[in-house]
């Protein structure tokens, strides 16, 4: 009802037209009937038992229907939720690892001879090179078939074979630190810089064309001693570096040096670049110990396989 008029079914009326009784007044300009909440005896009377407790359980059941939920854990229900997944244990990155961790293991045998072709530096010797006693003897390193792929040997050859390859094709190996370890994260860049004298002073001694470096690391702490400063993005480069950069320079000799070859680790481990992208690298070098090898009019022997 939209006006403040009193409803006609509220009036009790006499014959004569006149009001027989009080006009109950409407609330909520009309909209509610005072008359239906007239309080009633009959309502509590003993007759009327089962009517409260039907009113108590009405009561329990709105309240429960009311009451918001928790902002709880979810319950996992058997057949109704399945369970997660159990969560993967993240590996923990490993640190340095003093020398005494590795003790028992024996250092690898330098395999180095007068005036070859090509050395090749390492970082340092895994677990397995070093039980086995031989260079790059891990089934995941790419070592040995780069080596083959870039044209640096004629065939693909064995870590067994490792202490035949300045006979038959020129090549040397060593590392820049001696000691073995897990990966190269257990090896401080302290003691890796350290090292690079000592490597300075092998190449004095063997005077080889080249020295490959095996690994951008290796190279880094090469730089970090001459330079005395980290090298910088743009100064770093894969390849054959500049004359200024070789190793084993002696101020009192005439010889100049080891020129100087940047290639990609071998690692396993290392996925920084791509396959194709590291054979491009060693390619580079493999033309050159091709062409070298035919100066020198040495044509490598078969090894017994």
């Amino acid at each position: 009802m939209e006006n403040d008029e009193v409803p006609h079914n509220l009036k009790e009326e006499s014959n004569n037209g006149s009001s027989s009784s009080a006009v109950i007044p409407a609330s909520f300009k009309g909209r509610l009937n005072l008359s239906d909440f007239t309080f009633s005896p009959k309502l509590e009377s003993n007759d009327d038992s089962h009517s409260h407790e039907r009113r108590q359980s009405l009561r329990k059941s709105s309240s429960t229907l009311l009451t918001p939920p928790t902002s709880g854990p979810k319950r996992k229900l058997d057949g109704l939720i399945p369970s997660s997944s159990p969560k993967k244990k993240s590996r923990s990155p490993s640190g340095y690892a003093p020398p005494s961790t590795y003790a028992h293991l024996p250092e690898l045998v330098d395999v180095l001879e007068p005036n070859l072709l090509c050395v090749f530096v390492g970082l340092n010797p895994g677990i397995e090179t070093a039980r086995s006693g031989h260079a790059y003897a891990h089934p995941s390193n790419l070592f040995w078939k780069l080596l083959y792929s870039s044209g640096c040997t004629t065939r693909r050859c064995r870590p067994e074979e490792d202490r035949d390859l300045p006979r038959i094709f020129s090549l040397g190996n060593t590392n820049i630190v001696a000691r073995p370890t897990r990966n190269g994260s257990e090896l401080s860049k302290g003691e890796m810089d350290a090292s690079v004298h000592v490597l300075e002073d092998k190449m004095r001694k063997y005077k080889p064309e080249v020295v490959c470096i095996v690994g951008k690391s290796i190279w880094e702490s090469i730089w970090r001693v001459r330079h005395g400063k980290a090298i910088k993005k743009e100064e770093f480069k894969y390849g054959w570096q500049g004359e200024d950069e070789n190793m084993g320079v002696a101020n009192d000799q005439d010889w100049r040096g080891s020129k100087v070859f940047v290639a990609t680790s071998t690692s396993g481990l290392a996925a920084t670049l791509l396959p194709a992208e590291k054979e491009r690298v060693w390619r580079e070098l493999g033309v050159w110990v091709e062409q070298k090898r035919a100066e020198r009019s040495e044509r490598p022997e078969r090894c017994e396989v």
